[in-house]
């Protein structure tokens, strides 16, 4: 039975930093390429990051370009988000994916096989 479990919201101050995890099992994970998404309350789930399989290549929504860091451990199964300098506007619930399409399609909800429960970030003004 393929899991991934994501961990680490919380509850953080406008400028603060939190680091997602997402941990996975039941599936190869050095076979598939892995993406964030989120989703706030009245919108679609949106692109946030993905990165390759090895982890060579990554891709980032403009929203969160230069603030935001994917990255995974293929030997501990699991894909991280590193967000820095949150805004209010990165309010929303996380969620990781996982997916053996190419980076150019990583942006597709439907391009992933597998997703996470996700995990809430709040950021207060």
């Amino acid at each position: 039975q393929v899991q991934l479990v994501e961990s680490g919201g919380g509850l953080v101050q406008a400028g603060g930093s939190l680091r997602l995890s997402c941990a996975t099992s039941g599936l190869t994970f050095r076979l598939y390429g892995m993406g964030w998404f989120r989703q706030a309350p009245g919108k679609e789930r949106e692109f946030v990051a993905a990165i390759t399989w090895s982890g060579g290549n990554s891709d980032y929504a403009d929203s969160v370009k230069g603030r935001f860091t994917i990255s995974r451990d293929n030997a501990k199964n699991t894909a991280y988000l590193q967000m820095n300098a949150l805004k209010p506007e990165d309010t929303a619930v996380y969620f990781c994916g996982a997916t053996q399409a190419g980076l150019g399609q990583s942006r597709r909800v439907v391009q992933y096989a597998y997703w996470g429960r996700g995990t809430q970030v709040t950021v207060s003004s």
